[in-house]
């Protein structure tokens, strides 16, 4: 399994998963539709909390880049 083909499909499914939160009529809708983006943001954040914590910072003065 490679980390960054899951993570590109858990951001995929949270952009999919807004938009169906966006064409939500019903409160109860809306609610299924904010707990699933949490639950696949908490996810995402786990793999981006990985890498942060295996990926070595090498502070050389750079700006960051976004």
């Amino acid at each position: 399994m490679d980390p960054e083909k899951i993570m590109d499909g858990i951001s995929i499914e949270i952009f999919t998963a807004l938009k169906a939160m966006e064409k939500a009529k019903t409160l109860e809708e809306k609610l299924m539709c904010s707990e699933t983006v949490k639950n696949l943001c908490d996810s995402l954040g786990v793999f981006l909390n990985l890498i942060s914590d295996i990926a070595p910072y090498d502070d050389d003065g750079e700006p960051i880049p976004f």
